[in-house]
């Protein structure tokens, strides 16, 4: 057999494990009654609408300044908080449940954690989409100005939340009390992630900060492809990108330790 055909075999195995993990997951979530896996995409929705109509609220309120469409503007900067965030929860509590299934042969560490964070991508992604839809469909929002620059924006953070998630899943898997720093931390990232503000709302100043935070670079660029130059956005996808390189290389050097520690178990 060469070596391409014994790649591709099992390429197509982990495939099927990791499918495999995808429905016990699912089924595991949210079971098979009521409407089933389409919690899986509901949720996340339900969450984003609660937000977006307290923003929707404080606008109608006159507590807040700017005259951009507020619904679109929660709608992407909430959905990209759940992205990072649940990906990152998730992946905490990922290994220790379904250590048992790693007495099999084909499934490993990294297959815990693939299942886990393509459904809360695929969560987050299908609420923005649906939800931003929606709103186009019913005339209260406009179409994406640059949905290549909107598309891409998205895909950066979706990085980072896989990279961010196979950084604290070991790291919470190896120490409780990480996992437990990890539940406080993740609140204020809220308010810096860059989902509640446009970075050129901020003084000059605190704009350079800012854009250190690397969520912050990704919802910036989110919004710059939805609201075209209806807005000034300051973001910079090359360090988001570098940032996402690190923390991925890192992510699955701390993924092969703790499969590792599983195997010496």
């Amino acid at each position: 057999m060469t070596t391409e055909c014994s790649l591709r075999r099992s390429l197509a195995i982990q495939l099927r494990v990791v499918g495999a993990l995808l429905l016990r997951e699912v089924l595991t979530r949210f079971g098979r009654h009521n409407i089933g896996f389409l919690w899986l995409f509901v949720e996340p929705m339900l969450f984003t609408l609660v937000i977006a109509a307290v923003w929707y609220w404080v606008r109608d309120k006159g507590l807040h300044g700017s005259n951009l469409p507020i619904l679109p503007f929660a709608i992407t900067g909430y959905s990209t908080i759940l992205l990072w965030r649940n990906a990152a929860n998730r992946c905490a509590s990922a290994v220790r449940p379904n250590v048992a299934l790693l007495y099999h042969r084909n499934v490993a560490v990294i297959d815990l954690f693939a299942a886990r964070l393509l459904l809360e991508i695929a969560a987050a992604t299908g609420s923005l989409v649906v939800l931003l839809g929606a709103l186009v469909f019913l005339g209260q929002a406009d179409r994406p100005a640059d949905l290549l620059t909107m598309v891409g924006g998205w895909l950066l953070l979706v990085w980072f939340a896989i990279a961010l998630g196979l950084i604290i899943g070991p790291l919470a898997e190896r120490s409780s009390a990480f996992h437990r720093i990890w539940q406080m931390l993740h609140y204020p990232l809220f308010p810096l992630s860059g989902a509640l503000f446009l970075v050129d709302w901020l003084p000059a100043q605190v704009q350079t900060i800012i854009l250190w935070v690397p969520m912050v670079n990704g919802v910036e660029m989110l919004r710059a492809g939805y609201y075209g130059s209806a807005i000034q956005s300051h973001y910079s996808a090359g360090y988001l990108a570098m940032v996402n390189v690190i923390m991925l290389w890192f992510g699955l050097k701390l993924v092969e330790h703790s499969k590792r520690m599983v195997s010496s178990e």
